[in-house]
């Protein structure tokens, strides 16, 4: 399969960095509670190889992730990597040694994780590095011009191509702007979780990727009736149709679900590849009113 044949095709998110929309998110690929290694290394590595045979060329990872665990993993089965690849990592927080994910902000803090991210990908500069600067599922109010100014030193210094944001508000990400550019957005937003909806279409006509984490619900994965009905009668899952919907939704929207199988990556995939009519997608549209 080529990126072009992937569902929703590709976006463009800078001059040198088009990206399938049906992207893969790592985080799965680290121990439980994404804490540790893996209790099977080789599954993990065949799910990356597998995402590159499916012709994606976007994976989001975080070297918070394990911690270093999964990028470790990325580098042993991609590296050297093809050059139409490309790893978007994030940085802001830690692991500490509860499995907690605290905060880590602090100018050397911040150039640590690039540093780390670098050396544990196997990279010379990263393509592009998220700022996550909110709690676990929605944004804190309040400035985040010192970090992200962290952020754009370590790119004019070549270590970053590109800058992006993860758990902002409009205002964080206007702040952002003034600044230095950035490529995407990544918050929480889902079928049923569409705080976002205005924001997408400020993103889409700047350009702008936005990246929903937790498309299909996180930890607590989506519950409704009328997905359920709805995917009854396409004979689908109720995965499929929440990334088929939020491939449909805006075309800046890109998906990084993820998965440490590879029969779960290929049915995610196909899922998203899934037609949904316009009576259908009111239904859906209906479900987080």
């Amino acid at each position: 399969m080529t990126a072009q044949q992937l569902p929703g095709g590709t976006f463009t998110m800078a001059e040198d960095l088009m990206v399938t929309r049906m992207g893969y998110g790592a985080m799965q690929l680290a121990g439980p509670h994404v804490f540790g290694p893996p209790t099977d290394r080789d599954a993990a590595v065949a799910v990356l190889r597998e995402a590159m045979e499916l012709g994606i060329t976007h994976i989001d990872t975080s070297d918070y992730y394990g911690p270093h665990v999964t990028n470790q993993i990325i580098k042993e089965a991609l590296h050297p990597y093809a050059d139409s690849l490309h790893i978007v990592t994030k940085v802001g927080a830690l692991r500490d040694a509860e499995g907690g994910w605290p905060q880590a902000l602090a100018p050397e803090q911040l150039r640590q994780a690039v540093y780390d991210n670098l050396d544990n990908l196997g990279l010379d500069a990263l393509d592009v590095v998220n700022l996550r600067v909110g709690g676990f599922d929605s944004p804190t109010p309040g400035s985040i011009a010192e970090p992200f100014t962290v952020l754009a030193q370590l790119q004019q210094e070549g270590l970053i191509k590109h800058l992006g944001l993860s758990t902002v508000t409009a205002e964080q990400i206007a702040e952002a702007q003034s600044i230095a550019p950035i490529v995407c957005v990544q918050n929480f937003y889902n079928l049923a979780h569409r705080v976002d909806d205005n924001l997408i279409d400020s993103l889409s006509a700047q350009g702008i990727a936005y990246v929903p984490y937790f498309p299909l619900g996180g930890f607590s994965p989506l519950q409704s009736d009328e997905l359920g009905s709805v995917a009854t009668r396409l004979d689908a899952t109720p995965i499929a149709v929440a990334l088929a919907w939020l491939l449909k939704r805006s075309p800046n929207i890109l998906l990084i679900p993820g998965t440490s199988s590879v029969a779960h990556l290929r049915d995610n995939v196909a899922g998203a590849a899934l037609t949904l009519s316009e009576d259908e997608l009111t239904e859906l549209n209906r479900i987080a009113s």
